[in-house]
């Protein structure tokens, strides 16, 4: 269990960082993208070294950018079932539907792949204080990783986030700043803030993709060495999104995926919509949405900093973008836990009714194989 990492490399104009010196995003203002030797994790693959037998995301530790095991942070994230919804999927006219439960993590959600990587990978480069503006759950996640690392976090969440994600943030010790506004107004009052802290603001920092593209290689892995033929994202800043797509790459470079790819869908609700209105409009560029305003708070995100690179996933891909109506969150809410047996989030409700969308518009077929999302749990939801 050791990383291949060398550099980090930014995917807009292909400049090289280095890895020894804590770095942000790319001059260009673009994310940067963890790069690793390859050579040397395929000869790991194909001598059944990789992935090790760990019963978290660290298996892949090779493809991970922490240095030695000493220096991993990690409360058990990661390896989470995927669930094969029979009683959902023909609800929604489809024969091959899987959910992969991230509401299984330590602290309810996904963002706890993304956060234990990064925290862990900025510890190691002499960090010892994380800032990032949240709707919620990465909030959480970060109070609880730092906690872990003994380092301390400041989160800045708006007023309107429900209470239970201050008290979770409160329970691991955070430092609290209210703002009044969207996500986006949390982080311009965290920049005039000007602390001296590690930024971990979605795509503004390289490592959390890395964590979240572990839910690539555990789908493959859990579909035996295979990929599905659709996911479904709910999406707001895109890190699922980016990490998904890189974890397939990487698959493919090393040999443990063919060259299929899926197609890749964001799921967004109608009152913060950004992605699918750029898509609609055929750009590269996604317009900052105006008074933004949804009760999947993760999806509250008006102006996601890795925009053209979520626009590429999506048209290279040939997957798409949908909005769901805000009236249909709650009653998906309480439709898949009655049918099947699983608590979603908001946010992955919208992704469950975009899928419902794209079916009834013929955009998705009977007989395909698919992954929507479970991105938490509805239990700090109120």
């Amino acid at each position: 269990m050791f990383t291949r990492l060398t550099h980090l490399e930014c995917p807009a104009c292909g400049r090289s960082h280095s890895v020894r010196r804590d770095v942000s995003y790319c001059v260009c203002g673009s994310p940067l993208f963890a790069r690793y030797n390859m050579k040397l994790v395929e000869e790991a693959a194909q001598s059944n070294q990789f992935p090790s037998t760990e019963n978290s995301l660290w298996r892949y530790a090779d493809l991970l950018p922490v240095r030695p095991p000493s220096n991993i942070t990690t409360l058990g994230e990661g390896w989470t079932p995927l669930l094969f919804a029979n009683r959902l999927g023909k609800h929604l006219g489809l024969q091959n539907l899987r959910v992969k439960d991230e509401a299984r993590n330590p602290t309810l959600s996904f963002k706890d792949r993304g956060i234990s990587v990064a925290i862990s990978k900025h510890l190691e480069l002499g960090s010892t204080r994380f800032a990032l503006p949240s709707a919620g759950n990465a909030a959480v996640s970060v109070c609880a990783y730092s906690a872990a690392g003994n380092a301390e976090a400041d989160i800045f969440m708006p007023k309107d986030t429900p209470k239970a994600f201050f008290e979770g943030c409160e329970m691991y010790g955070g430092i609290i700043h209210e703002v009044d506004g969207n996500i986006s107004d949390c982080g311009e009052a965290m920049a005039k803030a000007g602390g001296k802290w590690t930024n971990l603001s979605t795509t503004k920092e390289p490592f959390r993709v890395e964590g979240k593209k572990t839910l690539a290689f555990e789908i493959a892995e859990q579909l035996d060495w295979n990929i599905p033929d659709v996911i479904v994202c709910p999406t707001g800043g895109g890190t699922a999104m980016l990490g998904i797509w890189k974890g397939i790459e990487e698959l493919q470079q090393i040999g443990l995926l063919e060259r299929k790819t899926p197609r890749m869908f964001a799921a967004q609700s109608e009152g913060c919509a950004p992605i699918v209105r750029a898509y609609e409009k055929n750009s590269g560029d996604i317009e900052p949405w105006t008074d933004a305003e949804t009760s999947a708070f993760g999806l509250r995100v008006p102006s996601p900093f890795a925009d053209r690179l979520i626009m590429k996933i999506i048209n290279q891909s040939e997957g798409g973008a949908v909005a769901v109506a805000e009236a249909e969150v709650k009653p998906m809410m309480k439709l898949v836990p009655r049918i099947e047996g699983i608590d979603i989030c908001p946010e992955a409700a919208v992704g469950f009714s975009g899928l419902r969308n794209l079916v009834e518009s013929s955009i998705v077929d009977y007989d395909e194989e698919i992954v929507v999302l479970n991105t938490g749990s509805s239990m700090r939801y109120g």
